[in-house]
């Protein structure tokens, strides 16, 4: 139980980091900064990927033990509460969002003054800087959600991201809950969340991100309001919480493809 608990906290980390990255392009937008703003957001994203680091082996030893005890119950819970973390670290992110812009905008004029990624990292981790971090925190305005206009914005491209999240979520959980199905191949099983990870990247790479890129590039030439690219980033937050709630859905039948690719190529 234990271990399920820092793995739904490593989940939630990973899954508050993934949701902040949508404001980095409005952060970058309002500093004028974009390029610098992706740079600084990567240096976040360590920390999600060391928390996925550790997740995974996590995750994996606890389905071990399930097989090696014998004990051949239903585990897809233990799945779903994951699941669960992810929708929670994603609710975070989003109420985060507008603390975390306007810090984040700081932080871009500051690595201007110092250019030094270190030197910004002794001055942003400061304890001397806590006051600060305080009074940036803020929660989201709800009435902007009122003034969502989406004008020119493609809608397929906000519900292909809905979707998107939902394979991700599902990718590698879907191919060790595989594991557990199909204990004598488990870890054939566990090396095919390509599978459905593969789809999401596709989708991802042809259809979101260029269309995201565009609205930004827009935004920065002054062709889009940036009211605009604002109202893209809430709806993608919502559809980053939709998203994971949408993989509870997806799990089992993610879970049923990998079973049946592990078997046609265990033949």
């Amino acid at each position: 139980m234990k271990r399920l608990l820092v793995i739904c906290l490593l989940v939630m980390v990973i899954h508050i980091i993934d949701t902040l990255a949508y404001s980095t392009r409005l952060a970058g937008v309002r500093a004028k900064r974009l390029a610098t703003s992706l740079a600084l957001f990567n240096i976040i994203v360590i920390i999600s990927r060391t928390a996925n680091l550790f997740q995974l082996p996590l995750l994996g030893s606890i389905v071990d033990e399930a097989i090696n005890s014998g004990a051949r119950g239903d585990i897809s819970w233990l799945f779903r509460v994951i699941i669960l973390s992810a929708t929670a670290g994603s609710i975070i992110g989003a109420l985060l969002t507008p603390t975390f812009v306007t810090y984040f905008m700081r932080a871009i004029h500051k690595l201007d003054q110092t250019g030094s990624v270190p030197q910004l990292l002794v001055h942003s981790l400061s304890p001397r800087r806590l006051p600060e971090v305080c009074r940036s925190l803020r929660l989201p305005d709800w009435r902007e959600i009122r003034r969502i206009d989406l004008g020119r914005t493609p809608r397929s491209f906000l519900l292909l991201n809905v979707v998107v999240v939902a394979i991700y979520v599902v990718g590698v959980l879907s191919a060790i809950y595989a594991g557990y199905l199909l204990p004598d191949y488990r870890l054939t099983a566990s090396q095919l969340s390509g599978i459905i990870n593969g789809v999401a990247t596709i989708l991802l790479v042809i259809l979101v991100d260029p269309v995201l890129a565009m609205l930004t590039d827009q935004t920065l030439q002054g062709k889009r309001r940036e009211t605009e690219l604002k109202a893209v980033v809430i709806l993608l937050l919502a559809g980053k919480i939709a998203g994971t709630v949408l993989a509870q859905l997806f799990f089992l039948p993610a879970s049923r493809l990998v079973v049946f690719v592990t078997g046609f190529i265990a033949r």
